[in-house]
């Protein structure tokens, strides 16, 4: 009977395996089918299809809240980390290069397929959309099975057959009909890349934990500093399979399962006291810092064009979406280009952002003094980046040493300036770091709650929480889709009113 029950267990995880497939890659493809022919970015679909799937499941009485359901969706939406590690390699590649006053290459090395297989998706695409599935689940399959780690749940006796399923997988799944000079050295490169993801990951974990009784830092730190290394130790690495797929669809993966888990979680979210005032500033904190930025960048830098709004604003805000969106390449080349070093630069700052917050989480209570201090910094930098892109008349080095001080500037301003006003307006600090996560999109924060930096309330509920400001996100990726269709100008006076329709609604939420 109880070799009965282990194969009925094993079968239904499989079967758990293949649906989360089916539902997390036709979520993207059909997002990429919504927008084929346009400029705009897939990931204003996923939002939306992501929310709605995950309220269904639950309304309909498939799932429950959380979709335990569905383990391995569950276990998609946290392997943010490993998505965002290629983004951090790749930033670091290019701050090497501008340190050395190298040319930013734009080149690649393989010639991918222009055969359409889905409405707006090509073959080669295709192909790193499924890739990037198996790596995400592979590599932290192996990365919990070498940390022996033990979560109570059913997914624990699986992990080695999930970890092989992702890593095989992500082996074999090689696009033939790309123009590829050398497939064997390009599969190698491959292999190499997902074992360095995977040792990173592992360091990471053994960093933070040994660290942990003296100060709680998230392993995302960790994981940032450790990419953004290795990428400055490589800076000519030319990239394989495994970096080519996080880089396209990672990202986009994770958000897709990220969102129907929050989805599900829409009933309970609103019966939590507090939320309201957390999703408010959520909701209005995003047209806030995201169209006040932009209000910046256009009003007193001249810097309207996209290959300066949308990598600046993406490292700004280290804005998940934006980040995915660029680094897909939907935005341009040059965004998809300057992002990576934009989402890097503020890690610098991390070292503030995530001491602090690790410090105020034991406390309980946000840290006024140095928070002042840092948002005195923010400013700082933010006014000198202004000053810097105003003067740099299309050069290129010039916008991208611009783009670092602001994207650095910025952050600070926007993690603390959004905690403190949240303090100031009496929200607690486990709610006041879920409402400004999902405010500014930030994917550091994320991770760091999802990883219950501040408790496991937040942890269940930052799903939902940061999927909140998607009715913004349509505003968001349709501007920017928009700027793409106008030679990259973006309409200046609609930035300006959605920051004053921000700025009226931060202060109408702490007031709830």
């Amino acid at each position: 009977m109880e070799n009965i029950t282990d194969l009925m267990a094993s079968s239904h995880i499989l079967n758990q395996f293949w649906l989360t497939f089916l539902m997390v890659i036709s979520m993207v493809l059909v997002s990429r089918t919504f927008v084929a022919g346009t400029r705009y970015s897939p990931i204003l679909i996923i939002v939306v299809f992501g929310l709605l799937m995950g309220y269904i499941l639950t309304k309909t009485g498939v799932a429950t809240p959380g979709l335990r359901e569905f383990p391995i969706v569950d276990f998609t939406s946290k392997v943010t980390i490993t998505a965002l590690i290629a983004s951090f390699f790749m930033g670091g590649q290019e701050i090497r290069k501008i340190i050395r006053k190298q040319e930013l290459e734009k080149e690649d090395i393989v010639m991918p397929s222009n055969e359409e297989i889905f409405l707006g998706t090509k073959f080669t695409q295709f192909m790193f959309l499924i890739r990037a599935f198996f790596i995400l689940i592979g590599i932290e399959s192996m990365k919990r099975v070498i940390v022996s780690h033990n979560g109570n749940d059913m997914l624990d006796s699986f992990y080695p057959i999930l970890g092989y399923l992702g890593l095989v997988g992500s082996i074999i799944l090689i696009d033939y009909r790309a123009k590829i000079t050398n497939k064997p050295v390009y599969i190698r490169k491959g292999i190499m890349e997902t074992a360095s993801i995977l040792l990173i990951l592992v360091l990471s974990f053994h960093i933070s934990q040994a660290i942990k009784p003296i100060i709680a830092l998230p392993e995302i730190f960790f994981a940032m500093i450790l990419s953004v290394v290795a990428g400055m130790a490589l800076p000519n690495w030319k990239f394989g399979p495994t970096i080519r797929a996080l880089l396209f669809a990672g990202i986009p993966v994770v958000l897709a399962a990220n969102f129907m888990v929050g989805g599900s979680r829409i009933a309970d979210a609103f019966q939590l006291t507090g939320m309201t005032a957390v999703l408010s500033y959520g909701f209005f904190g995003q047209l806030f810092w995201m169209f006040g930025g932009l209000a910046l960048l256009i009003f007193f830098a001249k810097a309207n064009n996209i290959r300066n709004l949308a990598p600046g604003m993406a490292g700004a805000l280290s804005h998940s979406g934006l980040t995915g969106a660029c680094t897909a390449g939907d935005l341009g080349p040059d965004a998809g280009v300057r992002a990576p070093i934009m989402i890097n630069v503020p890690f610098v700052g991390h070292i503030f952002v995530f001491s602090l917050l690790a410090a105020s989480a034991t406390a309980q209570r946000l840290i006024i003094p140095y928070t002042l201090l840092i948002v005195a910094f923010g400013l700082f930098f933010t006014i000198l980046s202004l000053r810097v892109l105003r003067k740099a008349q299309g050069r290129d080095s010039v916008e991208i040493r611009g783009l670092m001080l602001f994207s650095l500037g910025w952050q600070l301003t926007a993690v603390f300036g959004g905690l403190l006003v949240l303090h100031l307006g009496n929200i607690g600090i486990n709610e006041a770091v879920m409402a400004n996560s999902s405010a500014i999109s930030h994917f550091g924060l994320f991770a760091a709650i999802q990883g219950g930096m501040f408790g496991d309330q937040a942890a269940n509920m930052i799903a939902f929480v940061f999927a909140m400001p998607f009715l913004v996100h349509p505003l968001v990726f349709g501007i920017f889709g928009k700027t793409a269709e106008n030679n990259g100008v973006m309409p200046s006076k609609i930035v300006y009113v959605l920051t004053a329709i921000g700025i009226l609604g931060v202060v109408y939420a702490l007031f709830l």
